[in-house]
C-alpha cells in the first residue's frame, strides 16, 4: 500500500531529522560553552520530543487538528504503556522516590488540567476546542515546572536525572561546519517527514474507513515514540532500566505542556470523538505508577510490564474497532 510505506518513509525521516538535530545543536552548544547538563536538559530533550513538535505544528498550519491531537494523546499513551512496559518486561525496573515525588504529580496535574479543557461541551455548552487561551495555561504551568526542576537540582547532589545526563548526551562533534550541517539536515528531515506524515496518514485514514485520530494515535504516534521505545529497551538490556522511568514521564510532560499548547497556539485544535477518553485512560496509566511504588517495593516487575502492555494493545484494538470516519 503506497500510502502506508509513503507514512513510514515520513516517520523514518523524522526520527533521522530529529537525531541530527541533536547531535548538531549538542555540538554547536559545545562550541559555545555550554555545559552537558543544560544541553541534556534542553538540546536533547527538545530534539526527542521533536517528531511529535514538528508533525503537530504541521498538522495545526494544514487544520488537520484531529491527526495532531491523535498523535500527542497516542505518544502519551505508547510512552507509558507500550515503552515503559516494554522496558519491564526485560527487566524490572526501579522506581526512584524522586520521580513519583516530583515528575509524576506533575504529570497527573497536566493530564487532569488537559482533560478539563476537553470538556467544553459538558461546562460550558459548545464543542469541545483546546483554544489558544487553554495553550497559554499549559505553557506557563511548564514553566513553573522548569522552574521547580531547577531549584529541586540545586539542592540535590545525587540527582537520578543529573546523573543520568551522559547517557542521555549523544557524542559530541568537534567541527562546527559539520555540526551546523547536522542541524540544516535534521531541520529539512523533520520538515520533510512532517508533511510525508500527515499527507499519507491522511489518505490512510481514508483507505482503511477511520478517523485521522486514529491514524494518528496507532501509526504517527507509535512512529514518533520510537525514540524513547529503542532508549528505553537499550537502558534495559544495560541493567540501566531505572532510567526508562524518568525518560518516560518527562516526554509525556513536554508532550502536553509544551508540544500540545505550541500546536494551540498555531491553530485551536479541535477535541475528536473518544478524545477525553484518551486523556483518562493516559491518567489512569500513569496513576497506576503509585501502587506499583507502594506496595511493590519501588520496583516494576515483568508482571506490571505485561499488564501495561496488553493493557495498551487492549485499548488500541478497542480504540480502531470502535472507530469510524466522520
Amino acid at each position: 500500500m503506497l500510502s502506508f510505506l509513503l507514512l513510514v518513509v515520513g516517520l523514518v525521516l523524522l526520527l533521522a531529522g530529529g537525531a541530527a538535530l541533536v547531535r548538531g545543536a549538542s555540538g554547536i552548544a559545545e562550541s559555545y560553552g555550554v555545559s552537558p547538563l543544560v544541553v541534556g536538559l534542553t538540546v536533547v530533550a527538545f530534539g526527542t520530543s521533536s517528531p511529535e513538535l514538528v508533525v503537530n505544528i504541521i498538522g495545526a498550519l494544514r487544520g488537520e487538528t484531529d491527526i495532531a491531537f491523535g498523535n500527542i494523546a497516542g505518544s502519551n499513551l505508547a510512552n507509558l504503556g507500550l515503552v515503559l512496559g516494554s522496558a519491564a518486561l526485560i527487566t524490572p525496573i526501579a522506581i526512584q522516590s524522586q520521580i513519583i515525588r516530583r515528575e509524576l504529580p506533575l504529570l497527573l496535574l497536566a493530564t487532569i488540567m488537559l482533560m478539563v479543557m476537553t470538556l467544553d461541551s459538558f461546562l460550558r455548552g459548545f464543542n469541545p476546542i483546546l483554544d489558544r487561551s487553554d495553550g497559554l495555561i499549559l505553557l506557563l504551568t511548564f514553566g513553573i515546572f522548569v522552574y521547580i526542576m531547577v531549584l529541586d537540582f540545586m539542592r540535590q547532589q545525587a540527582d537520578p536525572l543529573l546523573a543520568s545526563i551522559d547517557t542521555l548526551s549523544p557524542e559530541l562533534s568537534q567541527s562546527s561546519a559539520k555540526d551546523w550541517c547536522f542541524v540544516i539536515g535534521g531541520i529539512a528531515g523533520l520538515g520533510m517527514g512532517g508533511e510525508m506524515s500527515i499527507t499519507n496518514g491522511i489518505e490512510l485514514a481514508e483507505i482503511l474507513g477511520v478517523t485521522t485520530t486514529v491514524v494518528g494515535i496507532a501509526v504517527i504516534a507509535i512512529g514518533t515514540s520510537l525514540p524513547e521505545l529503542v532508549t528505553s529497551i537499550i537502558a534495559a538490556m544495560r541493567k540501566e532500566a531505572d532510567l526508562c522511568v524518568g525518560n518516560v514521564i518527562g516526554s509525556n510532560i513536554f508532550n502536553t505542556l509544551m508540544v500540545l499548547p505550541v500546536s494551540a497556539l498555531v491553530y485551536p485544535l479541535s477535541i475528536p470523538s473518544g478524545g477525553t477518553t484518551d486523556i483518562i485512560v493516559t491518567f489512569f496509566f500513569a496513576a497506576a505508577l503509585i501502587p506499583v511504588f507502594i506496595f511493590r517495593n519501588k520496583i516494576m516487575s515483568r508482571l506490571s510490564g505485561g499488564i501495561f502492555v496488553a493493557a495498551y494493545l487492549g485499548y488500541m484494538i478497542f480504540r480502531v474497532s470502535t472507530s469510524s470516519p466522520a
